[in-house]
């Protein structure tokens, strides 16, 4: 057998022949690591490859890369020696000689002969002669010596033999802590050390005794000066002990709260590490997960058979179920089943010793490590537990108390203001805001995260949070607002955040604090609506794009809990039992039941009800009227899920035919449309983003919603089938149009002229991107697109599909011409005419339709009060003969000008615009002009329906005089005639005036 090979860097074979020939004046050419040299030469000379006597000639050649003393050679000697001699595959030969280079270098001294007494195993010593008695001897009494020197000391117990020491240690200990001063500090660790000396005291007992009456007197700050002069390795070992002992069978007491409270405040001193108590503790957490996993699945099975038909129940069951009379709902189901799942928890909370050390880190603020152990027991769901739960609300209110404080002096200082000048909530505007810089921890919003929907349990506290988060959005927003120059750094945002940092960072916090709390919580509080107006306050601060992403995950809490389930799963049952009943009748009875459903699950309730809405469409008006009592976040949850359903697929848009949409879509459309007639708080601008987008990808069908807010809101309407009536009214004014098309409504009616401007106004938003150009763009493109892309088997569903964009585009771009007013407004709104052609690529029909309104505001530049196209020409004529003859020229001194940014435009500009549309041989035989005149004219101006007129006029005479005949002088009927009165005798006056 030989030796296993090892790799020779520095000992090469070279140098080893300059070494045996004794050559003095070699030098090993580069500095070397020591211990890898003497490793080498070592092997070399066990090897026989180089002689003992030489190894001081080499030591002698070599150069170590750093300095090294004799002792320090010695030692590795030592070191390597002892490594070699443990290699039981050596041969004997190589073995022998081990022992001789042994036996050397005690002899050159290189190697102290104690050194290789410490380390070397006694059967070598023996074998090479460095004891004198035998390793098996030397064995016996190395375990006599240890066991009286470590085992068999002199101490005092503490229940037998003397116990003076240990009763002045305890005396020592309780005391209390009434002085607690650094020099009593000192004074006492000094006692103890004299204690322990004087009557040879164990340490450890002492430190398990200090430990004891710290657990008792957690708030004497004492032990903390005590506790450093003990090893920090021994008091893990100590606690473990501790909680080991409340893991044996025969004991039936939990572990003591204090003990848990001691552990967690060595742990937040840095005095033990939290893993190495973790080790002690039971169970383990896989064993605890699969529990709990247990339980959970137990619980999902419950929620889930919430609401499910049971087909064994009996007929009489069913009847029962379904009698008629009051309805009724039950806010507290979920909770209740909560309730119980907690209860039979509770046990858990005592055996779980890693959840009671989780309890102990929240009762000392030590939420650095609580978070770890948050992390590490989620699958345990632990604030699901009254006791941590508790605690953590607790540390929660510590930590936002003094940004609460503030909060609440702006929220005085605002009450204190003149009338008009304050407001009930915090506003962006409100300059005391910058007076307060407000900035949150990242701890709040983790605590916020671990206690998820569980803050419900705190109505108050949840209010709190909310106020807080709104204020701390608002005072970061302050100061972006505030400029650079305005920007005050001694309310900095701290570290090196820029105000806008900051304020990116507070709305992503604020974000997830919404998503993992604040939302979850909403559907666990019964009915409450002032925690969701908190709530929305909050999340009115975000774009709607951030707020329908909220929304979409806040479905999948579900999944996780099962408590919200079984909330969600009771709101739905309960909702589905109120719409069989709800009537024209119950309405406010039944309409407030809805609303108290919805404060709790609006995502839910809603949905539910919007599934109802599109199976059965006379529905729609009973629950438009309910909707009365819901608050801002539920329309704004309303809105999300009509378009949540509206993407959703799975479901087609059109009915079988491919000409007529689909029900669900045209009660959907219907729904929208009176919603948002009714209730001003309704946002549009996620549903015409939705539009805009869906027109981007070449789909149309949705525009129906489109037609039914115009339709609802500003009352405007396409008609296809017309009577001969309505289509001499069309040329009429504005007055004898709407009299004939809309049932008698006026466009000056007050709440049609409201509506219309919550409309015009969503679409020109002055924050976010204005849409109401682009969705006209998009209308007019795609009206052209549905031809050429259109992927139906029939031309009829092409002529369908664009007959329905046709009359959207006609009623979008109607509503648009009476509702930015005045017409300037519109004009500036719209790009000129060579870009609807040329850029946008539109008809040039459908060009002229857009751009007929601005038209008419070309005007004479000799005279600014005529305007195109009868008056300037009817001024040229009569003013000089000469002209007559040269009409184009009259035409040629129109003028747009509209003011900046926009440049002036000449008619001839138009005109040349107007050139392009057509090929060069199209003019030989037509004027651009007659051709501008012909798309901009209106049927207005070429007839007057004079007997349409009349017709009107004695309509409303009729009227009148049907008023005065009434018999009935109630005070009610006589006000209701005079405001009808009022309003037939405006219309008349208008028509009068218009003839």
């Amino acid at each position: 057998m030989s030796l296993p090979p090892v790799e020779c860097i520095y000992v090469t074979e070279d140098c080893i022949r300059e070494w045996k020939n004794g050559n003095p004046s070699f030098k090993v050419p580069n500095p070397v690591p020591m211990l890898r040299f003497l490793y080498e030469l070592c092997w070399t000379m066990v090897r026989g490859e180089l002689q003992f006597q030489k190894c001081k000639a080499a030591l002698d050649s070599v150069e170590f890369l750093d300095k090294v003393s004799d002792e320090e050679m010695g030692s590795n000697f030592a070191d390597i020696v002892t490594q070699m001699a443990q290699d039981l595959t050596m041969p004997g030969e190589y073995r022998a000689r081990l022992i001789k280079l042994a036996k050397w270098l005690v002899e050159s001294t290189l190697v102290s002969l104690r050194l290789f007494q410490e380390r070397c195993e006694e059967e070598f010593l023996w074998e090479s002669e460095m004891i004198k008695i035998k390793a098996a001897d030397l064995k016996s009494k190395e375990v006599r010596v240890n066991t009286r020197l470590l085992y068999q000391q002199t101490k005092f117990n503490l229940l037998r033999e003397e116990s003076e020491g240990y009763a002045k240690l305890v005396t020592l200990l309780c005391r209390g802590s009434e002085a607690s001063t650094q020099n009593a500090s000192a004074a006492t660790v000094g006692i103890i050390k004299s204690l322990i000396g004087h009557f040879d005291l164990d340490p450890n007992r002492v430190f398990d005794i200090v430990l004891e009456c710290f657990e008792l007197q957690p708030d004497n700050n004492v032990f903390l000066d005590l506790i450093p002069i003990f090893p920090k390795s021994h008091a893990s070992q100590i606690l473990g002990f501790k909680f080991q002992y409340y893991q044996r069978m025969e004991v039936n007491c939990p572990v003591p709260f204090g003990l848990y409270q001691l552990t967690a405040l060595l742990v937040k001193e840095d005095f033990i590490d939290l893993d190495s108590i973790y080790a002690h503790l039971l169970p383990k957490d896989v064993e605890a997960f699969e529990h709990y996993s247990a339980f959970s699945a137990k619980r999902f099975d419950e929620a889930n058979k919430i609401g499910k038909i049971n087909l064994a129940a009996t007929g009489k069951d069913l009847m029962d179920d379904e009698k008629p009379g009051d309805v009724t709902i039950d806010l507290f189901a979920a909770l209740d089943m909560e309730t119980e799942a907690v209860a039979e928890r509770s046990s858990e909370l005592e055996n779980n010793q890693t959840l009671g050390l989780l309890t102990g880190f929240l009762s000392v603020d030590d939420w650095y490590h609580g978070h770890i152990l948050f992390d590490r027991l989620s699958p345990l769901n632990p604030v699901a537990h009254i006791q941590i739960c508790n605690r953590l609300f607790r540390l929660i209110e510590k930590t936002i108390s003094s940004a609460y404080e503030l909060v609440r002096q702006t929220h005085f200082q605002n009450f204190g203001l003149p009338l008009g000048a304050g407001s009930d909530s915090i506003e962006t505007t409100n300059s005391s805001v910058n007076r307060y810089f407000i900035d949150l921890p990242k701890e709040l919003f983790e605590m916020l995260s671990a206690a998820g929907p569980y803050l419900y349990r705190d109505a108050l506290l949840l209010q709190k949070v909310c106020r807080v988060l709104r204020g701390y959005y608002l005072s970061a927003l302050e100061i972006v607002s505030a400029g650079d120059g305005a920007f005050n750094p001694g309310i900095g945002v701290g570290g090196n955040r820029t105000p806008r940092l900051h304020l990116k960072e507070a709305k992503l916090r604020i974000e997830e604090a919404l998503g993992t709390c604040l939302l979850p919580s909403l559907q666990l509080t019964p009915a409450n609506p002032a925690v969701g107006q908190e709530i929305w306050e909050v999340m009115n601060l975000l774009p709607y794009e951030v707020r329908y992403r909220l929304y979409g995950e806040w479905e999948k809490d579900d999944e996780r809990i099962p408590m919200v389930l079984a909330a969600r799963q009771t709101a739905k049952l309960d909702t589905r039992r109120i719409l069989k009943r709800l009537a024209k009748e119950n309405l406010k009875q039944l309409g407030r039941m809805v609303a108290k459903l919805a404060h709790a699950n609006p995502m839910t309730v809603l949905r539910t009800i919007v599934h109802q809405i599109e199976a059965y469409r006379d529905m729609i008006t009973p629950v438009v009227d309910a909707f009365k009592y819901l608050t801002q976040l539920e329309y704004d949850v309303l809105e999300y899920v009509v378009i949540e359903r509206l993407a959703q697929g799975g479901r087609e848009k059109l009915k079988d035919d491919g000409l007529n949409l689909s029900d669900w879509l045209q009660s959907l459309a219907s729904f929208w449309g009176h919603l948002c007639k009714k209730y001003p708080s309704m946002e549009l601008r996620g549903l015409f983003q939705y539009l805009v987008n869906q027109l981007k990808k070449g789909n149309g069908i949705e525009l129906v919603l489109l037609q039914e807010l115009i339709q609802q809101m500003a009352n405007v309407q396409y008609t296809e089938n017309m009577t001969e009536e309505q289509l001499d009214a069309m040329a009429g004014s504005e007055t004898l149009r709407y009299q004939a098309t809309s049932f008698g409504i006026m466009r000056n009616n007050k709440a049609l002229i409201k509506s219309t401007n919550r409309l015009r106004d969503s679409l020109l938003s002055k924050e976010e991107p204005k849409l109401a150009v682009p969705l006209l763009l998009l209308i007019a493109q795609h009206r052209s697109v549905v031809v050429i892309n259109a992927d139906v088997p029939y031309i009829k569903m092409v002529s369908e599909q664009f007959d329905r964009c046709h009359g959207t585009l006609l009623q979008y771009v109607e509503f648009l011409c009476s509702a930015v007013t005045p017409t300037t407004a519109y004009a500036q709104l719209i790009p000129h005419l060579d870009d609807l052609v040329h850029m946008y690529h539109l008809d040039p029909e459908v060009a002229f339709l857009i751009y007929r309104p601005v038209m008419r505001l070309f005007k004479c530049q000799s005279s600014s009060d005529v305007f195109w196209p009868l008056h300037c020409n009817e001024t040229t004529n009569t003013s000089s003969p000469e002209k007559q003859s040269e009409p184009s020229d009259s035409s040629g001194k129109l003028v747009l000008d509209l003011g900046s940014p926009r440049k002036s435009i000449m008619w001839s500009d138009l005109l040349d615009t107007v050139r392009t549309l057509l090929p060069s041989k199209a003019w030989n035989s037509l004027s651009p002009d007659l051709y501008a005149t012909f798309w901009g004219l209106t049927l207005y101006d070429l007839y007057v329906p004079r007997n349409r007129y009349e017709s009107e006029i004695a309509k409303q005479h009729a009227a009148l005089k049907a008023l005065e005949e009434l018999s009935d002088n109630s005070n009610s009927a006589i006000t209701k005639r005079k405001k009808d009165k009022e309003r037939i005798q405006e219309s008349l006056d208008r028509l009068t005036s218009e003839l």
